[in-house]
């Protein structure tokens, strides 16, 4: 028993028509994303380097538009029912080669028809299940992820608090020894001004001890002066 007409498959569908490409190079895309929900379609051709991806990606978004738009669905209840490839008309074109000879060139088009339908409620239940898991380990990893900067980021402060504070001690330390370096020199100084008075004071009771026995020698002088005197206006 053969399966359904093409144009009488279930589900909303969008076509492009007569798309300058073979149909073999875009069933090569089409494959890929046949059965998938419209989310895992969207992320198959965002990662396809091929030149059909983009055509059948836009072909995609038109169908779920359709689907959203004209037949009230929910986009993410969404899954590739049916894409499939036709072949349009083909241009004859000639190119001219050896010994008068024509070789033939032929521009093949195709037309894309992508069909979107409503998930079944088991494979619906297991899909949104599934999103359940990935978005709880997602935010499982961002948490995770958080509390290691978090951690990093208070490791760093504490390093940098340690590197101020020691830096701070080296400072207060630094400041200290200058304070008693300066203190010992100021008492230094202060010694130096001590002894030096005090041997100004023993130079000068010395020069003292030696004018006294000059000022002696002057009276005693001056005393037989007076008592030569004495004598003379005696006699």
């Amino acid at each position: 028993m053969t399966g359904p007409k093409t144009n009488e498959r279930p589900g909303t569908r969008a076509t492009l028509r007569g798309y300058h490409m073979s149909a073999s190079k875009a069933r090569l895309v089409l494959n890929l994303i046949r059965g998938e929900d419209v989310t895992t379609a969207r992320e198959i051709l965002a990662g396809t380097t091929r030149e059909a991806a983009d055509v059948v990606g836009k072909v995609l978004a038109s169908a779920v538009a359709n689907a959203v738009n004209n037949d009230a669905m929910n986009a993410e209840e969404l899954y590739v029912s049916a894409a499939f490839a036709d072949e349009g008309i083909t241009m004859k074109r000639f190119t001219p080669r050896a010994r008068g000879r024509a070789g033939a060139i032929r521009k093949r088009s195709c037309h894309i028809t992508v069909i979107v339908s409503r998930l079944d409620p088991e494979r619906l239940e297991a899909l949104r299940a599934s999103r359940s898991a990935q978005a709880t380990a997602s935010r499982a990893r961002r948490v995770s992820t958080s509390r290691r900067r978090a951690d990093q980021t208070a490791s760093l402060n504490k390093r940098e608090s340690a590197a101020a504070a020691a830096a701070e001690n080296e400072a207060l330390e630094a400041e200290a020894r200058e304070a008693e370096a300066a203190e010992n020199e100021s008492f230094d100084n202060e010694s130096t001004a001590i002894d030096s008075a005090e041997t100004d004071v023993v130079d000068t009771d010395t020069e003292t001890a030696e004018q006294e026995p000059v000022v002696e020698a002057s009276s005693d002088e001056s005393n037989e002066t007076v008592s030569e005197d004495t004598t003379e206006e005696t006699n």
